[in-house]
């Protein structure tokens, strides 16, 4: 039996939905519904224009043998800003100031409502840029990384600070920890990247930058090229702050840990979310 014109829409949307910045074919539609390619061209202009009116994201139709439908996740300013302040509202909480000046997030990179937000937020910054694969550090940056990656559908690679047998081959580089001053060791399976692919760069804490740096350092040994470094939370004296390829999702200043008192900040999102729009702005001229 053929589904009635609504009901195909709501199944291609769910499809849509669930399978972010895939190229999907036509005809995938047209043998799944037995419609010609006309009508199901027809119902992907009623989704895109929906989409649209509502904020939820970008249909794009490739034409040619190899073309398709794409949908791409994006957030407007206002509703990233709500998503950034339910963030910032849950940091902001005096007892979660620790020895060192650090704050404990467990529970908040734990929630995973929260973190496919922020995820979406991440994402609709960085998607315009060609990005192979989300890089991580085990074991905080997991859920973040794992929430953008599934939304600009690529690969999530974890690089470990110990050797595991299952890993096979490895390449390893010595850092220095900007917090502890001590040096540390990264270890990345030589299998996990290819050479000249591009890569987005993820964490969830910052306070000197050694970790950054060292992740850095082993993407040089692998010659890929970092298009982009991700901070969930940086501490007040991070260096990076005013890099142009360098995202932090909020900062943390003014400790005082005798008071058990912080300030949190929000970071350069909303700075970096305008500046996309005005690059699909001048695109779309």
């Amino acid at each position: 039996m053929k589904l009635k014109r609504s009901e195909r829409i709501v199944v291609m949307t769910e499809y849509l939905l669930n399978n972010p910045n895939k190229l999907i074919p036509l005809t995938y539609f047209v043998s799944k519904f037995n419609q010609a390619k006309s009508s199901i061209s027809e119902d992907i202009h009623i989704i895109k224009n929906g989409f649209k009116e509502e904020n939820i994201g970008e249909v794009r139709t490739l034409a040619g043998v190899s073309g398709g439908v794409i949908f791409t996740p994006t957030l407007v300013e206002e509703d990233t800003k709500v998503i950034l302040n339910e963030f910032i509202d849950k940091i902001n909480d005096g007892s979660r100031l620790l020895a060192g000046g650090y704050i404990f997030m467990s529970d908040i990179i734990g929630n995973p409502s929260l973190m496919n937000k922020l995820g979406r937020v991440i994402a609709t910054v960085y998607k315009n840029k060609e990005i192979d694969a989300v890089v991580t550090v085990a074991t905080k940056g997991i859920p973040v990384a794992y929430a953008i990656a599934s939304i600009l559908n690529k690969p999530v690679i974890t690089i470990r600070r110990d050797n595991k047998v299952t890993e096979g081959t490895t390449v390893a580089i010595n850092y220095v920890s900007g917090s502890t001053k001590k040096i540390e060791t990264m270890i990345l399976s030589k299998r996990s990247l290819e050479t000249h692919s591009k890569v987005l760069l993820v964490d969830d804490f910052m306070r000197g930058g050694g970790v950054l740096t060292g992740m850095e350092s082993l993407m040089n040994e692998f010659d890929v090229t970092v298009v982009g470094k991700v901070i969930i939370t940086q501490c007040y004296d991070s260096p990076r702050e005013h890099e142009d390829d360098y995202l932090y999702l909020s900062k943390i200043d003014n400790i005082d840990e005798f008071n058990g008192t912080f300030d949190v900040k929000l970071g350069n999102v909303i700075e970096k979310l305008r500046q996309v729009e005005k690059e699909d702005k001048i695109n779309e001229q």
